[in-house]
């Protein structure tokens, strides 16, 4: 149990990410009720405030919703939002240091290029 979070965040965050990730893989899809405050809490063991964190800063970004006495749904247009999002950070973030690291080693922007088309190949069939 002790491995499912790491020093390098809150706690709340992390279950934010991963509850961001299972919506952008469709296993939590639009109109999906989440799992409750108090279920998360008992399975991860962890404080039910902190869930309640999580859920709320979803609820902030306009990714899901409280249905009063029914509990956390997932919003239409949730996963297209989140995809745009991760898209942008990539192309801003991501992208950028990997192209510096790239050059750092001496890698060819022609040999990255290969590598990439080459992954993308692999990774498609």
């Amino acid at each position: 149990m002790t491995d499912l979070w790491n020093d390098d965040q809150p706690i709340y965050r992390q279950l934010y990410e991963r509850v961001v990730r299972l919506i952008l893989r469709g296993d939590f899809a639009e109109g999906d009720a989440l799992p409750s405050v108090r279920q998360l809490s008992a399975d991860y063991r962890i404080n039910h405030l902190t869930v309640a964190k999580s859920y709320q800063a979803l609820v902030d970004e306009g990714l899901v919703e409280k249905r009063r006495g029914l509990g956390m749904f997932v919003l239409e247009g949730a996963r297209e939002r989140l995809l745009a999002r991760e898209r942008q950070l990539f192309l801003e973030k991501e992208l950028p240091e990997l192209i510096r690291r790239a050059r750092e080693l001496g890698i060819e922007p022609a040999v990255l290029q290969d590598a990439v088309t080459q992954q993308c190949k692999e990774k498609s069939e």
